[in-house]
């Protein structure tokens, strides 16, 4: 129990970190090297300015999916520092 639950703990919030960083790479690209604007909503590089659009509202599942199975881990962590060994 207690390895799945530092799975569920630390492999979510780095798979998010992961596609954030993905995210921002393209968006530094289309903004400094191309000179363009980024359309968040169609993932594309744009001549014209776009509203910026969070990511909690593009994939708010996969963001809420992700902190609720990293806190699911931290309490599987706790509950199995708390149980005593027999």
């Amino acid at each position: 129990m207690l390895k799945l639950g530092l799975l569920l703990l630390i492999v979510p919030p780095l798979a998010l970190m992961g596609l954030y960083f993905h995210e921002l790479s393209a968006v530094r690209e289309c903004t400094l090297i191309d000179g363009g604007h980024w359309d968040y909503l169609e993932g594309v590089c744009r001549d014209t300015r776009q509203p910026f659009v969070p990511w909690v509202e593009r994939a708010p599942w996969l963001v809420n999916g992700g902190m609720l199975l990293s806190v699911v881990g931290l309490v599987m962590v706790m509950a199995r520092f708390y149980v005593r060994k027999r």
